[in-house]
């Protein structure tokens, strides 16, 4: 799966995980339905509609790949891959709430489907649930990793927050944002990958900048989708970001190549949240070449990505993590 900056011709896929990990993927799916169990009602369903609605389960599968890759044998690897996916599931149901989405992975977020006050609240549970497992697991550089990441990923949602509807974001003040609220938890789930494989500071430093550069290359290609993406194939409403007045890559782009009126187009429509405006937007991303731009950026940060795998014994779960990198940059859903 080589990595470029053009659309791939047909759909890009995460089949090439399944014979790898696909073992360790259903222990992880296991691990989830035995630890969201609940007496309360309403979080056990909740719950189990958000982990039932699918996903592509990126990060869980970064941490087992990291772990086998770094020779890890135990069985550990999958209590935390799910403490990741449990993380990660808890920040999407709060996100939705904050962003008012009503559609994910291709159904009606918990938000619409349960209201905003049980969203609220059972990502709270997720997070509780995510740290007991930890507990259970008894390494304490894990927890301190993981808590560092919720940390960085909270202070992203609200810096994200804050720059809502400012048409003056700069790439510098983005890649700041998305390196805490999406790259924080694909670094960690690299990292935590290495420690179990007792890897030593070496390895687990490379193998934590893979993932931060992969989270960046995900988000970034997340962005792009947003304006070229179909609806039915990425699970979301396309214009999503436009509506909520999130200024991200394409945008940026094209505010520095882009004509006069191209420009004010941009700024009126990400101050005012203008999803009317969403078609020409769009349109005016593709003359500029800001889809095509972003596109090499991320497939930089995946070559990026790539190069700090040099070191890894050979093996189908290094040969995975560099399809991983590719998937980021080439993904269409």
């Amino acid at each position: 799966m080589p990595l470029g900056n053009s659309p791939p011709a047909g759909p890009v896929t995460v089949d090439f995980l399944k014979p790898v990990i696909g073992p360790d993927m259903v222990g992880v799916d296991q691990v989830l339905r035995d630890s969201l169990r609940s007496d309360v009602a309403l979080i056990h369903t909740v719950a189990d509609y958000i982990i039932g609605s699918g996903g592509k389960r990126l990060r869980p599968a970064l941490l087992l790949l990291a772990a086998r890759a770094c020779g890890y044998g135990g069985t550990d690897h999958r209590v935390l891959a799910a403490v990741v996916e449990m993380i990660h599931t808890a920040t999407l149901l709060h996100d939705d709430v904050v962003d008012e989405s009503d559609l994910r992975r291709g159904h009606a977020t918990a938000n619409a489907a349960f209201g905003n006050a049980a969203s609220v609240l059972v990502g709270d549970f997720l997070y509780s649930r995510a740290f007991q497992l930890m507990v259970g697991v008894g390494s304490m550089r894990v927890l301190e990793i993981v808590a560092d990441a919720t940390n960085r990923i909270a202070e992203g949602e609200v810096m994200q927050l804050m720059n809502t509807g400012d048409a003056a974001l700069d790439e510098r003040a983005y890649v700041d944002v998305i390196e805490r609220k999406t790259a924080a938890l694909f670094e960690a789930a690299a990292r935590i990958g290495a420690v179990l494989g007792g890897s030593g500071r070496g390895r687990e430093d490379a193998l934590a900048r893979y993932g931060r550069h992969l989270g960046i290359a995900f988000q970034i290609m997340d962005d792009v989708l947003d304006y070229s993406g179909d609806a039915g194939a990425i699970g979301k409403n396309v214009g999503d970001d436009l509506a909520e007045g999130k200024m991200t890559l394409p945008l940026i782009r094209a505010l520095a190549v882009g004509r006069d009126a191209e420009k004010g187009l941009i700024r009126h429509a990400v101050s005012e949240r203008g999803r009317s405006e969403f078609a020409a937007v769009a349109a005016a991303l593709e003359t500029t070449g800001a889809l095509a731009w972003s596109r090499e950026r991320a497939a930089l940060e995946a070559r990026d990505a790539a190069a700090c795998l040099d070191g890894l014994p050979e093996a189908p779960e290094t040969a995975a993590l560099l399809q991983l990198a590719a998937f980021a940059a080439q993904r269409t859903y």
